[in-house]
C-alpha cells in the first residue's frame, strides 16, 4: 500500500503530508522499502504470469 492512501491514527491527516511525528516516521519508513512496495500482491502476480509468458515465448522461438 502506498503512504499516501493511509491516514494517521495519532492526527487523523493523510500520512503523505506529515503532520506529526508519526505521520513523518511511517512516511520514512514506507519510503524506504523499495520500489514493489506499493503494489499489492494480485498485481505482484500478474507481473510474474507476464514475465514467465514472455520468457517462454522467447525460449520457443529461439
Amino acid at each position: 500500500m502506498t503512504y499516501d492512501r493511509l491516514v494517521c491514527a495519532n492526527c487523523a491527516a493523510p500520512v503523505s503530508q506529515g503532520r506529526c511525528p508519526v505521520c513523518r516516521a511511517n512516511r520514512e519508513r514506507l519510503q524506504q522499502e523499495g520500489p514493489f512496495a506499493g503494489l499489492n500482491p494480485a498485481t505482484l502476480i500478474a507481473l510474474l504470469v507476464v514475465l514467465v509468458a514472455a520468457l517462454a515465448l522467447v525460449a520457443r522461438t529461439a
